[in-house]
C-alpha cells in the first residue's frame, strides 16, 4: 500500500515537473481560419454596362485556370487566396436580370389627333427615360382583412418566408415607343364613330350630351388585327389613343348590353321571342382573313427607342378594314332600337364570350332579365391577347370601393388632352392679357411702396415675361399679337440692361445685367423662327409626366405584377379535385346548380399548353356526412359589417360566412383520416387542387366579403341563391352587383392565385410601404381579377405572369441552393496540403457551376423572347444542376477534411541560459524520486 501511495506521489510530481517545463517553453498551433467576406455583386448586373449579360464574371473554362497558375505559382495563388470560393472567384449571387420587350403603340399624336397634338421623339425619350426600367419582382405576404375599418390593406410584415419578399429577379424592361400615321388614327376614329350606340336608348332625340358605349368586342377585333399584321405579338403592346370626337358627348367601351337596353329587352316579349326562333346568327362583322407585314425583324432590347410607322407600312390594313367598318355603317343605317338590340345579343350569343352567352341563353329561356346587369363603361381595356389600351379622349370614368379605400381610380386618374394641351392652346388674346395683368400684379404687389432699384424692376419683369411666354407664347399654331408686343418689349429691356455696362453703375448691378443677358441670349420664345421640336410648354411637361406614370403602372400593374407570397412549381399534370358540397343529396352531378362545362373551361384556361388537367368530381352531403357537416358548422359565423352605400346612406348588414382558417384546420383533419385525399397526392409530376364548393341556399360568403378564397393546400368557393348581391365597390357612381348564384370568376381567380400566385390586378407590393398598396387603374378587362366586368377569360398577360411565376420560383430556389454552396465554400481554407486534393476535383467543380450559369443565361435569353413554353422545358434540368453543384462542393469539402484532421502539430522548444539548469532540476528530482529504495528487513 505504501509502495502504491509513493508510485502515485511520483506520477503526479512528474506531470507537475512537464507542466512547468512547456511554461519556460513556446509552441506554436496551426494559423486561425480565415472568414470569407460577405459580397453583394451581382452575377448579372445590366444596369450601365450591358443590356442583358455582364459577360465578365462568367467563369473561364478550366484549361485557361490552369494554364494561368502553374506549379509552385499556382499552390502561392492557392494558399494566398484564403479560401476556396477567392480562390476560384465565386461570389454570391444578388441579383439576376429578366428582359421584358415591351411596345407603347401612340394613335392620334402625329397632329392629326385631339387637338392636334403632336408628340415628338426627344420629349418622349426625355420624359420616358426618367421611367423605371428595371425593378424588382416582388411577392405580396399574406393578405389580411382588406375591408377593415378604414378599407386599407394590410399584410403581415413579421412573417418569415421560404423566398423573399423582394425578389434576386429584376425585371428589365425594353420600351420601344411606335408612332402610328394618320391612315390608322383615322381607321380608329371611324371605327368609335361606327361601333357607339347610345347608352340610353328610352329617347330617341338626338342629345348632344348623350353617353355613347363602343363594342369593346368589335374594338378587341381591331386591335388584335394591328397586332398581327404588325406582328408585334411577340413582345407586350400598350396602345394609348388619342383620336378625334366630333361630338361634344362622352363615349366609353363596355361588352355587352348597357342597363337601358336590358330594361327593352325585358319588356319587349316579342323581341325575345324573335332571338329565340332566330336560327341564322350572323357572323362576326369583323371577322377577316389575317394578313401580315412586320413592323421590325425584331423588337429593339433597348433601354428606349423610337420608331414611327408610315402610312405604306399601314396601308393594305387601311384599306381593308375601312372598308369592312363602312359595310358595319351601313349594316346599322337606318335600323330602329329594337333591330340593333337583336343584332347584339345574337352577335353575343355567337361569340366567344361563354360567360356572356351563357347567362344570355338561360336568361332568354326563363324569361326574365331581372339578373342579367351591364358591365361598366371604361376608357381602358386589357385584351385577350398581348395587347391593352387607354383612350385620353374618351370617360372620364370612376370605379373602385365605394367608400373608402386608396387608390382609386377617378375621373383625373388620366391624363387629358383637352384639359392640359388643349387649354393652353384655346387661349384667346383678352384672356392672355388678363393672366399676364394678374401676373404682373401679383409679381409687384410684394414690392409695396417701398424704393427698389431700378435693376431689381427690370429683372422682376422679365421673369413675369418669360413665365407667359412658356405658357402661353411657345408652341401654339395661331400667334397671339400680345407675344409680338412682348417679344417688342423683350428687346428694350435687352437694350436697358446693357446700359448697366457702364463705369457709373455698382458693381452688384453690373453683374445682375449680366447674369440676366446671358439668360435671355438662348432665348426664342417670341421669334418666328420655325424649331422642329419647340414644344416643351408648362403644360405638354404635366402631359407627358403624367402618361409617364400611368404607363409605368401598365408595367406595374398589367405586365409585370406582384404575386402572393410563395414557391410556386410547375408540374406537368393539374388534377382539380372538385368536392360539391350540398345540403341536401343530389343523385348526379349534372343536376347541381353549377354550369360544370364553364367551370372546367375556365380551370382549364389556367393553364400552360405543355400542362393536362384532370378532373374528378365527388358529391358530398352534409346530412350523409357528420364529420363534414359538423366541419361546416365549426366554421360557420354571422358578423355585423357596417357599409357606407354610394349615396351616403349607412347600413348595418349581418352577414353568415365561412372562417377559412377554422374550415381549413377541419378538412385538413379529415385528410389526415384518407377520407379526402387523392390518388397523386405524393406524386412530384401532379399537383392536386382540392377546390371545396359549398352550395347554400341562404346568401354566404367566405372571410365576410369573398365568394372564393385560396389557401396553402385548397381552394374554398361558396355559392348561394342572390343574384343581386350589393357588393362594397362601384363604377362610375352605382354600386356593382355580384350574381352569388354563379361564382365562377371568384373561384378561378382564386384557383391561379393558389396555382401561381396571381393576384387582383389593383394589388403591388410598394417597397417603400413594405406593405400592399392599391391603384385600381388597370382593373379592368373581362378576366378574372378585374372588378368592371363579369368576364373570366384568361388574358395573355396573366398567362404569362404565370409563366413567369413557376420560372422565378425555379430560378430563385436555385439562387439560394448555389449561394449557400459559395458560402460553403467561403468557409472553406486553403492550405498547401490541400492543393493537389483540390485540384482534381476543381475541374468538375468549376464546369458544374459554369453549367448551371449557361441555364440561367439560357433560360433568361428565351424568357425575353416570351418563348415560355421552351423555359418550362429546361427548369427540371436546372433543378437538377443546382443541386449537382452543391452535391460537388460537399463532396469536395468532405475530401479536404481529413487532411485538416490529421494535420502535424509541431512543438518548437526555445533554448537559452535557463534551459539547462531547468533540465538539471527536473532530472536531480526525477532521479530522488524514482531511484530504487533498499528494501527494509521486515521485522515481526
Amino acid at each position: 500500500m505504501d509502495r502504491r501511495r509513493s508510485h502515485t506521489i511520483s506520477t503526479f510530481s512528474f506531470f507537475i515537473c512537464l507542466l512547468l517545463l512547456f511554461q519556460a517553453s513556446s509552441s506554436y498551433g496551426s494559423p486561425s481560419r480565415k472568414s470569407g467576406r460577405s459580397s453583394v455583386f451581382s452575377l448579372f448586373n445590366l444596369r450601365e454596362k450591358s443590356r442583358f449579360w455582364s459577360e465578365s464574371v462568367i467563369r473561364g473554362d478550366f484549361d485557361d485556370l490552369q494554364s494561368s497558375s502553374p506549379g509552385r505559382v499556382g499552390v502561392l495563388n492557392y494558399t494566398r487566396a484564403g479560401n476556396i470560393a477567392n480562390y476560384l472567384k465565386l461570389m454570391e449571387v444578388d441579383s439576376m436580370y429578366l428582359p421584358v420587350p415591351v411596345n407603347f403603340i401612340f394613335i392620334g399624336f402625329e397632329g392629326n389627333g385631339n387637338q392636334d397634338f403632336q408628340l415628338h421623339p426627344d420629349e418622349l425619350e426625355r420624359w420616358f427615360m426618367k421611367i423605371d426600367h428595371i425593378f424588382e419582382h416582388t411577392r405580396v405576404p399574406p393578405i389580411g382583412e382588406v375591408l377593415a375599418l378604414f378599407y386599407r390593406t394590410s399584410v403581415d410584415k413579421v412573417q418569415r418566408h421560404h423566398l423573399p419578399t423582394i425578389s434576386h429577379i429584376n425585371y428589365n424592361f425594353s420600351v420601344h415607343a411606335i408612332q402610328m400615321g394618320e391612315k390608322v388614327t383615322s381607321v380608329f376614329e371611324h371605327a368609335i364613330k361606327v361601333l357607339a350606340r347610345k347608352d340610353d336608348v328610352s329617347t330617341n332625340r338626338d342629345d348632344v350630351d348623350a353617353l355613347w358605349q363602343v363594342d369593346v368586342s368589335m374594338m378587341d377585333v381591331l386591335f388584335t388585327s394591328l397586332v398581327d399584321y404588325l406582328q408585334l405579338e411577340n413582345a407586350y403592346n400598350i396602345f394609348i389613343l388619342n383620336p378625334k370626337h366630333e361630338k361634344r358627348a362622352r363615349y366609353g367601351y363596355r361588352r355587352g348590353l348597357s342597363e337601358s337596353e336590358i330594361t327593352f329587352l325585358k319588356e319587349d316579349k316579342d323581341l325575345q321571342t324573335k332571338i329565340l326562333q332566330s336560327g341564322n346568327i350572323p357572323e362576326g362583322i369583323l371577322a377577316l382573313d389575317k394578313i401580315r407585314r412586320p413592323l421590325y425583324e425584331k423588337h429593339p432590347m433597348t433601354k428606349f427607342s423610337w420608331t414611327i410607322a408610315e402610312d405604306t407600312d399601314t396601308a393594305e390594313w387601311y384599306n381593308i378594314y375601312l372598308d369592312a367598318l363602312n359595310n358595319v355603317e351601313k349594316f346599322y343605317r337606318g335600323k330602329e332600337t329594337a333591330d340593333i338590340i337583336q343584332s347584339k345579343v345574337l352577335q353575343l350569343l355567337k361569340g366567344k364570350n361563354e360567360d356572356l352567352k351563357f347567362l344570355l341563353e338561360k336568361e332568354l329561356k326563363s324569361g326574365d332579365l331581372s339578373n342579367l346587369h351591364a358591365e361598366c363603361l371604361t376608357d381602358s381595356w386589357i385584351g385577350n391577347n398581348r395587347w391593352a389600351f387607354i383612350d385620353l379622349t374618351a370617360g372620364p370614368f370612376s370605379w373602385g370601393p365605394a367608400v373608402g379605400g386608396e387608390g382609386v381610380r377617378t375621373e383625373l386618374s388620366l391624363p387629358n388632352v383637352g384639359k392640359t394641351i388643349g387649354a393652353v392652346e384655346e387661349i384667346s388674346e383678352d384672356e392672355a392679357e388678363d393672366r399676364l395683368q394678374d401676373a404682373i400684379q401679383e409679381k409687384f404687389a410684394v414690392f409695396g411702396d417701398k424704393d427698389h432699384q431700378a435693376i431689381d424692376i427690370l429683372l422682376a419683369e422679365i421673369d413675369i415675361y418669360e413665365l407667359f411666354a412658356f405658357k402661353h407664347c411657345k408652341g401654339r399654331k395661331v400667334k397671339l399679337a400680345l407675344c409680338e408686343e412682348l417679344d417688342e418689349r423683350m428687346q428694350d429691356l435687352k437694350n436697358e440692361l446693357q446700359s448697366f455696362e457702364g463705369e457709373e453703375y455698382d458693381e452688384n448691378h453690373k453683374r445682375k445685367a449680366i447674369e440676366a443677358l446671358r439668360r435671355m441670349e438662348n432665348w426664342n420664345l417670341f421669334s418666328d423662327t420655325h424649331e422642329e421640336f419647340q414644344n416643351y410648354t408648362v403644360a405638354r411637361d404635366t402631359f407627358l409626366a403624367h402618361l409617364g406614370a400611368t404607363l409605368w403602372g401598365s408595367m406595374r400593374h398589367v405586365i409585370s405584377p406582384s404575386i402572393a407570397d410563395g414557391a410556386f412549381h410547375y408540374y406537368e399534370t393539374i388534377s382539380f379535385q372538385l368536392f360539391f358540397i350540398t345540403q341536401e343529396k343530389v343523385r348526379q352531378v349534372k343536376q347541381l346548380p353549377v354550369n360544370l362545362k364553364s367551370l372546367m373551361d375556365g380551370l382549364s384556361s389556367l393553364l400552360l399548353p405543355s400542362q393536362k388537367p384532370v378532373f374528378s368530381q365527388r358529391m358530398l352531403t352534409l346530412s350523409e356526412d357528420p364529420a363534414l357537416a359538423m366541419a361546416f358548422s365549426v366554421a360557420r359565423r354571422a358578423a355585423a359589417v357596417p357599409m357606407l352605400l354610394v349615396n351616403g346612406t349607412y347600413r348595418k348588414t349581418v352577414r353568415s360566412y365561412v372562417d377559412s382558417a377554422i374550415l381549413q384546420y377541419q378538412l385538413q383533419r379529415m385528410n389526415d383520416r384518407d377520407s379526402l385525399k387523392g390518388a397523386h397526392a405524393h406524386s412530384r409530376s401532379t399537383l392536386e387542387v382540392p377546390i371545396f364548393w359549398f352550395i347554400h341556399g341562404d346568401p354566404l360568403l367566405v372571410d365576410k366579403h369573398y365568394q372564393a378564397k385560396a389557401l396553402s393546400d385548397m381552394v374554398i368557393v361558396v355559392q348561394s341563391e342572390e343574384p343581386s348581391w350589393e357588393s362594397h365597390l362601384q363604377c362610375n357612381g352605382q354600386s356593382l352587383l355580384w350574381d352569388l348564384r354563379s361564382p365562377i370568376k371568384a373561384a378561378l381567380a382564386s384557383v391561379s392565385e393558389h396555382l401561381a400566385g396571381l393576384l387582383p390586378l389593383h394589388l403591388v407590393y410598394s417597397q417603400a410601404h413594405e406593405t400592399a398598396i392599391e391603384d385600381w387603374i388597370w382593373s379592368v378587362g373581362c378576366n378574372p381579377f378585374s372588378i368592371t366586368s363579369q368576364g373570366w377569360h384568361i388574358s395573355q398577360f396573366q398567362s404569362d405572369t404565370i409563366a413567369r411565376s413557376y420560372i422565378i420560383s425555379t430560378l430563385e430556389e436555385s439562387i439560394q441552393t448555389v449561394n449557400s454552396a459559395i458560402h460553403l465554400l467561403l468557409m472553406e481554407r486553403t492550405t498547401e496540403k490541400t492543393f493537389k486534393l483540390f485540384q482534381s476535383q476543381e475541374r468538375e467543380l468549376v464546369n458544374k457551376y459554369n453549367y448551371v450559369v449557361s441555364l440561367w443565361r439560357r433560360i433568361s435569353t428565351v424568357t425575353g423572347d416570351l418563348r415560355y413554353l421552351d423555359a418550362m422545358r429546361l427548369l427540371y434540368t436546372l433543378e437538377d444542376a443546382s443541386k449537382g453543384f452543391v452535391d460537388q462542393v460537399n463532396a469536395t469539402i468532405a475530401l479536404l477534411h481529413p487532411i485538416h484532421c490529421t494535420r502535424d502539430r509541431k512543438v518548437d522548444v526555445e533554448f537559452d541560459l535557463t534551459t539547462i539548469p531547468a533540465f538539471l532540476i527536473v532530472l536531480g528530482i526525477l532521479y530522488v524520486l524514482l531511484k530504487p529504495r533498499r528494501p527494509k528487513p521486515k521485522i515481526n
